[in-house]
């Protein structure tokens, strides 16, 4: 998978995993990581799905209707590329915190569907649920942040709620945090995900 690792200057702290919305790229999400935390590893990743010329993490049918069969198949390779890139770049697999925006969210949102040890943690900035109907792993121990928009055309507030409480039934401790906004990434949330992060 294409992508980007900078290394960080304190070998202690995690490393963020940067995933990009749709039509974004493996540069988007840096400023994010250097706000969150600047010391620590980014590994910024590009979606190897194309849609319209724009890259995405796995295929969609419609607006808000996921090719389930491709983000089985998508997660599970980006599962399989995190465990690679510990091992090249030697990293802590066991701290990996991603930090994700819309489809970026959802692919982080899908690893923790599907994979118990995929993170440590997350930042879903705009997330969907990723999948109804399965049993999520044991996710004791895991920490989810959420941004969700009040005016989210693409993401209703009733969808959060419901991905807040699939994480939680999970054994996740999960925040839900509103903006008075639509489906845009916003500096405040920004910053009330780095007063989160600095809790862990």
């Amino acid at each position: 998978m294409r992508h980007i690792f900078n290394k960080g200057q304190d070998p202690t702290k995690p490393t963020l995993l940067l995933l990009h919305g749709t039509g974004g790229n493996e540069l988007d999400m840096l400023p994010l990581a250097g706000r969150i935390d600047d010391e620590a590893n980014v590994l910024s990743v590009r979606g190897n799905v194309l849609e319209n010329g724009m890259p995405r993490y796995f295929r969609r049918l419609a607006e808000g209707i996921f090719d389930e069969e491709d983000l089985i198949f998508r997660t599970r390779e980006l599962n399989d590329f995190l465990n690679e890139a510990a091992e090249n770049y030697g990293f802590d697999r066991d701290k990996v915190i991603a930090i994700g925006y819309s489809n970026g969210a959802n692919i982080a949102a899908s690893l923790l569907f599907h994979y118990q040890h995929a993170l440590k943690a997350a930042i879903l900035h705009h997330p969907m649920v990723p999948r109804r109907g399965i049993e999520l792993p044991d996710l004791s121990g895991k920490s989810v942040f959420i941004a969700a928009g009040t005016n989210d055309p693409i993401c209703s507030p009733e969808e959060s709620v419901e991905l807040q409480a699939l994480f939680g039934k999970a054994g996740a401790d999960v925040k839900l945090h509103w903006e008075e906004r639509g489906h845009q990434l916003t500096m405040n949330e920004v910053e009330e995900a780095r007063k989160w992060y600095m809790t862990l």
